[in-house]
């Protein structure tokens, strides 16, 4: 049973308990040289080639410092420790194999999918890793994806209806591949349903996402109907995203399954307006950030108002958010650790939210993603952007080290 605490966000003994003192100095640098522009956009044209080329010094480098904070490790059994660690102070993980794009054909699909069911069989050894998350583009070709959508998108209906419809209209060559991506999906959601370990599945792009929601749709009408196995990832940053929850909402109670839904505000604004910009259609972003984090906070308002029918997973790093989230339990008198809620940040970013709700008794984890520097290189580059902007998370995340270092007398 959960015991409500008074939950505050600016506790950095908390927040930063699990980190030694060289840990927390080593941070401290990381997070100095990304509140740094010029230095940042350096490193992201410099670093990707260095890779490629093989430079003396820039693997140790890499792996000492931004790999060290962000990712778990360059195999799944370097996670253990970090997972261990984790577990220690009640936080859980969600396991990505953290590899992006690669061979588009079929074998490199199949070995894909092999890889996915792998992190599930290992992450039902472990104590504290409840889930994992797959992109169905590790396992389906893109053009594949791209085409599927714009069909749906000229077809009439509901999301299912125009996906059928589509579906049964494909060329027999492409109605096998996508077949093949389908029984993909099933192998990986029939493992995790055996094992006993969720599955997220990522979002896309706007131009393939119509396909994605539809296959996970049809996942958890299979899955999620005594325990929930599998969760769609709902981007609130754009504007057509809290209408799409209400209507999966309204799917899953007429089927009678449970909708998993994980929110997060977005990872592609930029390439989303600028595609839209030059293909002279409507961007599906929001207008503004204000608009973002109202669609957000009444997703998650909507999720915890029907949790008999939705479990949700509020992936944000948004201070207020998390912390609405757990006054709206309190105020209904929902436990703080209701296994319909869940909450979650990448690994290496706002610690102050994390480590706060673990002790609070919130179920919670941290986004740990695995694999080899070469293959990582790209979600590294985002958290270095992201966390390089004005906006972004440099100056919370210093501000907070600061203090625990001259709480601990180190500052």
């Amino acid at each position: 049973m959960s015991t409500n605490h008074s939950i505050s966000f600016d506790n950095t003994e908390s927040a930063f308990a699990y980190k030694k003192n060289a840990e927390l100095k080593n941070a401290h640098f990381l997070f100095s040289a990304m509140g740094k522009p010029w230095l940042v956009n350096l490193g992201l044209k410099f670093t990707p080639l260095a890779i490629k080329w093989q430079l003396p010094f820039t693997t140790p480098v890499i792996k000492k410092t931004i790999f060290q904070q962000f990712v778990g490790g360059e195999t799944l059994e370097e996670t253990a420790p970090v997972a261990k660690k984790l577990g220690a102070y009640q936080v859980e993980v969600i396991l990505d194999y953290g590899v992006e794009g690669g061979d588009d054909g079929e074998t490199g699909f199949d070995h894909s999918t092999e890889e996915f069911i792998r992190v599930i069989n290992y992450a039902a050894t472990q104590p504290n890793i409840p889930f994992m998350s797959v992109k169905v583009t590790g396992f389906s070709r893109f053009a594949l994806l791209e085409k599927i959508d714009e069909l749906m998108n000229k077809a009439t209906g509901t999301l299912m209806k125009r996906y059928l419809s589509v579906i049964e209209n494909l060329p027999t060559a492409e109605k096998e591949e996508w077949h093949r991506v389908r029984v993909r999906m099933l192998r990986i959601c029939e493992a995790a349903a055996e094992k006993k370990i969720g599955v997220l599945v990522d979002a896309e792009e706007t131009w393939i996402q119509d396909p994605v929601d539809a296959l996970t749709i049809l996942m958890m009408d299979t899955f999620n109907k005594q325990k929930v196995v599998v969760y769609n990832t709902i981007q609130l940053y754009r504007h057509d995203r809290f209408k799409f929850l209400r209507d999966s909402y309204e799917a899953a109670a007429e089927r009678n399954f449970v909708l998993g839904a994980k929110l997060v505000r977005g990872a592609y604004m930029e390439k989303e307006r600028l595609r839209a910009a030059e293909m002279n259609y409507s961007s599906p972003i929001q207008a503004d950030k204000e608009r973002t984090d109202k669609d957000y906070d009444d997703a998650v308002k909507f999720a915890i108002e029907h949790l008999d029918i939705i479990a949700v997973i509020i992936a944000s790093h948004n201070e207020q958010t998390n912390l609405t989230a757990t006054e709206l339990l309190q105020q209904k008198n929902i436990p703080l650790n209701h296994p319909h809620v869940h909450f979650s940040q990448l690994y290496g970013m706002s610690d102050n939210i994390t480590f706060n709700l673990a002790k609070a008794g919130c179920s919670v984890s941290k986004y740990l993603p695995f694999g080899p520097i070469k293959d990582v290189i790209p979600y590294l580059m985002r958290r270095a952007q992201e966390n390089s902007s004005v906006g972004g998370q440099t100056g919370r995340e210093l501000g907070l080290i600061r203090k625990e270092l001259e709480r601990r007398k180190l500052g």
